[in-house]
C-alpha cells in the first residue's frame, strides 16, 4: 500500500468523488460480505490513524478489522485510497446527522447537538491531517467536499432558526464551520472536552446576537 498525504482546509469548492477503491462499478453493489469488510476496514482506519497516525501499518489496520491484509489491499490498493474514504465517511456521516437532529429535537437544541456531533468528527480528522496537509493530489478535492457536504447540512438547521429569530443572522454555514474548526486546534493537556466548552460559549453568542438584535 504507497502511503500518501495532502489538503484538510476547506477553500476548494469542486466535489470530490467518492473513492473509486470502494466502489465496484456503475450500476453495481457490492456483496453484503465486501460491504461488511469495507465498513469494518474503514472502522479500523479511523481507529488507527487516531491511534497511531495516517502511517498505521497496514497489518495492525486489518487486524482490528478481523480480515487479511490481501483484503486490505482489495478495497484500497494505496494508502491514499484508505484515507480519503474514511475522510468521506466521517463527513457523510455528519451530514446526515442534520436531518436526524433536526427531526427529533427544536431546532435550537438540534443546532448545538450537530455542533457538538461536528466537533467530534474534527476531533478524528486530526489523525488524518498529516496526510491531508502534505500537498499529495490526492487529496486535492477533499476540501470541496467537505464544504458541499456540510455547508448545506449546516444551513438546514440555521435557516430555520434565523427566520424565528433564535440565533443571529448575520453568520453563514460556512463561517460557523471555520470558527468551530478554529476553536477545535488542539490545546497542549487539553483534549476534545475543552474544545466542546469553546464550541458551547460560541453557541451562547449566536444566541446572545439575536436577542440583542
Amino acid at each position: 500500500m504507497n502511503d500518501s498525504a495532502a489538503p484538510t482546509g476547506a477553500g476548494s469548492t469542486r466535489s470530490a468523488a467518492p473513492a473509486a477503491a470502494t466502489s465496484p462499478g456503475p450500476g453495481r453493489r457490492l456483496r453484503a460480505d465486501a460491504q461488511r469488510n469495507v465498513d469494518a476496514l474503514l472502522d479500523a482506519a479511523k481507529t488507527a490513524f487516531a491511534d497511531s497516525g495516517v502511517d498505521a501499518p497496514a497489518k495492525q489496520i486489518a487486524d482490528l478489522a478481523g480480515v487479511g491484509v490481501g483484503t486490505l489491499y482489495r478495497h484500497f490498493p494505496k494508502r491514499s485510497d484508505l484515507i480519503v474514504a474514511v475522510f468521506q465517511r466521517e463527513v457523510d456521516a455528519c451530514a446526515a446527522a442534520a436531518p436526524e437532529l433536526a427531526a427529533a429535537h427544536p431546532i435550537e437544541v438540534a443546532i448545538e447537538k450537530w455542533l457538538e456531533r461536528y466537533t467530534e468528527y474534527l476531533a478524528t480528522k486530526r489523525g488524518l491531517a498529516a496526510a491531508l496537509h502534505s500537498g499529495d493530489p490526492a487529496y486535492d478535492e477533499l476540501p470541496g467536499y467537505f464544504l458541499q457536504r456540510l455547508g448545506p447540512a449546516l444551513e438546514s438547521l440555521l435557516e430555520p432558526a434565523r427566520a424565528a429569530g433564535q440565533i443571529r443572522r448575520d453568520i453563514s454555514a460556512q463561517d460557523l464551520l471555520y470558527a468551530v474548526a478554529l476553536l477545535c486546534i488542539p490545546v497542549p493537556g487539553e483534549g476534545v472536552e475543552y474544545s466542546s466548552r469553546m464550541v458551547n460559549l460560541l453557541v451562547d453568542g449566536l444566541r446572545c446576537g439575536a436577542q440583542s438584535a
